[in-house]
């Protein structure tokens, strides 16, 4: 019902540090800085596959207050406790895959990637 709340503000916080930057010029090579864009994306594209999901499913509405659970007493705590039980280990887990992706990738000599897929 909310869980896609935690994936979505941390893409927001990851879009502004990428923007930040990008906009100070920083050239920090680091393994994790050069793959902030495929963090991005992942969380991005998850968040929205999410929304939808949840959108099909009516646990969301086009109409305020938007969350199915808030239109009952208690939906506030419920959807907290999604959010801590649902979306903080989804994040943390999509997170975890990102670092082990952007290690992997960056100890990947680019003579040992075929030509087809250096460009």
């Amino acid at each position: 019902m909310s869980c896609f709340v935690v994936p979505l503000a941390q893409a927001v916080v990851t879009s502004a540090i990428r923007k930040s930057n990008e906009k100070n010029n920083r050239s920090d090579h680091s393994a994790f800085a050069r793959h902030l864009p495929a963090l991005e994306k992942m969380l991005w594209g998850g968040s929205v596959m999410l929304i939808v999901d949840h959108v099909i499913n009516g646990e969301l509405t086009w109409r305020f207050p938007f969350f199915t659970a808030l239109e009952n007493a208690g939906g506030g705590a419920v959807m907290l406790r999604e959010m801590l039980t649902v979306g903080v280990p989804m994040s943390l887990v999509i997170t975890a895959a990102w670092a082990v992706y952007a290690i992997l990738k960056s100890r990947v000599p680019k003579s040992h990637v075929p030509s087809q897929l250096n460009n």
